[in-house]
């Protein structure tokens, strides 16, 4: 699978909420991660923060992961939540402690880091019973917006590999252009 990264020279439309949430709403991301209010939480392949925002307000601390110093740089400029780290890393190697996630979300962006390596480290770092959420493109979609449909997976590929990963998969659903996946990391 082809590995690609967001064009920084395009950061600027990860900004427009109409388009952002088109595919994924505020509303759906919270009811998808459930938080209590005191969680720490990881936004995988966090970009300019666009949905970082949505969920830092709901949790107690978020670790804005992406492997782009240019897109920590739009985020510096907007302006960070107190309670938001952004830290440069590969979604296969974080620089975080075993456990120390009660939870983690990738918004549009598994198809970039999707690999036996970047699950085997979510497992490591997300604590038994961590929720998993994932939103990004279908492979089954149209392709009218989001990345070239080579690149994408499909929802019954995904919940497999979640599956075979040490996920419970507690909720899926397929649209026309994006899939949802949420799982529990097996205790």
């Amino acid at each position: 699978m082809d590995q690609t990264t967001f064009d920084t020279e395009n950061a600027s439309k990860l900004e427009d909420a109409a388009q952002r949430y088109r595919y994924l709403s505020r509303e759906e991301l919270l009811w998808a991660l459930s938080p209590d209010g005191d969680e720490t939480v990881a936004d995988l392949g966090s970009g300019t923060g666009f949905y970082t925002d949505d969920v830092a307000p709901y949790v107690g601390y978020v670790y804005g992961i992406d492997v782009q110093a240019e897109m920590h740089d739009h985020y510096h400029e907007k302006g960070l939540p107190a309670n938001v780290e952004l830290v440069e890393a590969d979604v296969a190697d974080l620089p975080l402690a075993d456990d120390e996630l009660d939870g983690a979300l990738s918004t549009m962006t598994y198809h970039e880091f999707a690999s036996d390596d970047a699950l085997a480290e979510l497992v490591r770092v997300l604590e038994p019973g961590g929720r998993l959420v994932i939103v990004d493109w279908a492979a089954t979609g149209d392709g009218e917006a989001g990345p070239p449909l080579k690149t994408r997976f499909d929802v019954d590929g995904v919940v497999t590999t979640l599956r075979d990963a040490g996920f419970r998969i507690e909720f899926r659903a397929a649209r026309r252009e994006t899939f949802l996946v949420v799982g529990d990391l097996d205790a």
